[in-house]
């Protein structure tokens, strides 16, 4: 492929990213790199050889661009179009996980009282209003 590829394009295609929004804000907020340390811009033509340092909130990256991939492809072969040189600490996804799941806005089975909670702490207390 003669045709030049934008870095946020191939990163969404080989699957790093979800959307090409999310590819792109993280190489405009200096999460990928080049193996030197370089900040790039989102525009910037992917070549063969190229190196890259991504941080995304998953893991940390380091590939290596072996072959060149326009469109969002199946797992399968968006893996052959990159070398991952990720090093072994590194690759360690495995993160303790809380006993409630996150919701987004508060953590689940916290937070406040249901009506029958509510009602068995006025029992307890001795309050007879309701509030």
């Amino acid at each position: 492929m003669s045709e030049k590829l934008r870095l946020d394009k191939y990163l969404w295609a080989i699957r790093i990213f979800k959307t090409r929004t999310l590819a792109a804000g993280a190489i405009e907020g200096g999460k990928v790199r080049t193996a030197d340390g370089q900040a790039l811009k989102s525009s910037r033509s992917v070549s063969i050889g190229d190196v890259y340092e991504i941080r995304t909130p998953a893991r940390k990256w380091v590939i290596a661009v072996t072959g060149l991939l326009a469109n969002r492809a199946a797992f399968e072969i968006a893996v052959q179009n990159y070398e991952d040189r990720t090093p072994e600490e590194d690759k360690d996804i495995s993160k303790p996980l809380p006993s409630s799941f996150y919701t987004g806005k508060r953590l689940s089975k916290t937070g406040r009282p249901t009506k029958k909670q509510r009602r068995d702490l006025n029992d307890l207390l001795g309050n007879d209003s309701e509030d």
